[in-house]
């Protein structure tokens, strides 16, 4: 008897032991998934973060982008407003320069004949229409 008692004292030892072994990888893989789970957090929320930080730089390369584009936009649209006065201003001034050559030559003619002068003219975009017709009596 005392035999069997050392025999199933030996297999209760051994399953003791294995016993103790499961519970132990249970818990070694508990701890393993636990920190598995854990550094995956980790690495989604950093990836989270980069990929915020990404879209903001990205909207912040547009915004200058788009910034730059109206800059540039609006010089062009100055520079054409300043050639098209600069252009309408000499229109101007030579049919203002033609005027003051039409009287000037009117007042003259005027004065040395007495006739009758009859005429029209016109300022068109880019040159002037005169018609004159002198009637001397």
């Amino acid at each position: 008897m005392e035999e069997w008692t050392l025999k199933t004292r030996a297999m209760d030892t051994q399953n003791l032991e294995k016993a103790a072994i499961k519970i132990q990888s249970w818990w070694r893989g508990n701890t393993v998934r636990r920190t598995l789970l854990h550094a995956a957090l980790r690495a989604w929320v950093i990836q989270c973060w980069w990929r915020s930080m990404q879209a903001k730089m990205l909207e912040q390369r547009r915004r200058l982008a788009l910034r730059l584009y109206t800059c540039q936009e609006w010089a062009v649209v100055k520079v054409q407003a300043q050639v098209r006065m600069w252009q309408a201003r000499r229109r101007f001034l030579q049919a203002r320069q033609a005027a003051c050559i039409i009287q000037s030559h009117w007042r003259w003619h005027t004065s040395q004949t007495r006739g009758l002068i009859r005429g029209r003219y016109e300022v068109k975009a880019s040159r002037l229409e005169l018609d004159i017709e002198i009637l001397l009596t």
